[in-house]
């Protein structure tokens, strides 16, 4: 089941030596449940801590973030990280495979992780959703960098979150690759209905959200 994301006020403000450096200036943002939206903005301009705020991956200087109408301010430590661990999923420009496993042990390992079973059926058919069906056995160093990046994107959905964060899912890939990337995305959304907040440079990227949010020096100054 998707899941509503608002942020109302966000703040998030950086110390370096003695000085304070305002990242986010009072971010107010809702994220309708099962919709699919990009953030663009210059670089620095807040994106990548918007998406860490959001995932509960680090805290706020002031303002609140909401998955579906929860606080995690209000939440323990340990509740948070429940949160992270059961409902969203993550998949950075970095895809931070594990090269020791084949790509569906790298699924596999996500799902025990969370004290799930893993079901061999469940693991072969995601890769086959995300256009890797028979190289399940293939460990990342023989895949292509785009074949890399698919396997990111489906250990970060194994467990069914009903939010899916992406920070620059198509930076290090070329035109071909990129496209393949953003059909899993979109698939994974038309068909599950999940939540997406996606991060992108990339104006034709961005295209494929439902909505465009964009940010300037730390404040959304464009929501299209």
């Amino acid at each position: 089941m998707a899941l509503r994301v608002e942020t109302r006020g966000l703040e998030k403000t950086y110390r370096v030596g003695r000085l304070s450096v305002p990242v986010l200036r009072g971010v107010d943002l809702r994220i309708e449940a099962g919709e699919f939206v990009a953030v663009m903005g210059p670089s620095g301009c807040g994106k990548s801590t918007l998406l860490h705020l959001i995932g509960g991956l680090t805290s706020p200087t002031a303002g609140q973030v909401l998955i579906d109408g929860a606080d995690l301010g209000a939440l323990s430590d340990r509740e948070v990280v429940r949160v992270r661990r059961e409902k969203i999923g993550f998949v950075f420009q970095r895809f931070n495979l594990l090269p020791t496993l084949s790509a569906a042990g790298n699924l596999r390992l996500a799902l025990t992780l969370r004290g799930i079973r893993p079901q061999a059926d469940h693991v072969a058919a995601l890769l086959a959703r995300v256009g890797l069906d028979g190289k399940g056995a293939f460990r990342p160093r023989v895949l292509s960098v785009g074949e890399q990046q698919r396997v990111a994107i489906a250990r970060a959905v194994v467990h069914e979150p009903a939010i899916l964060l992406a920070d620059e899912p198509t930076g290090n890939l070329d035109t071909a690759a990129a496209d393949k990337v953003l059909d899993c995305v979109t698939e994974l959304n038309r068909r599950r209905g999940q939540t997406i907040l996606m991060v992108t440079h990339n104006r034709e990227v961005a295209a494929r959200a439902h909505r465009i949010i964009h940010l300037r020096d730390g404040r959304i100054v464009e929501s299209n």
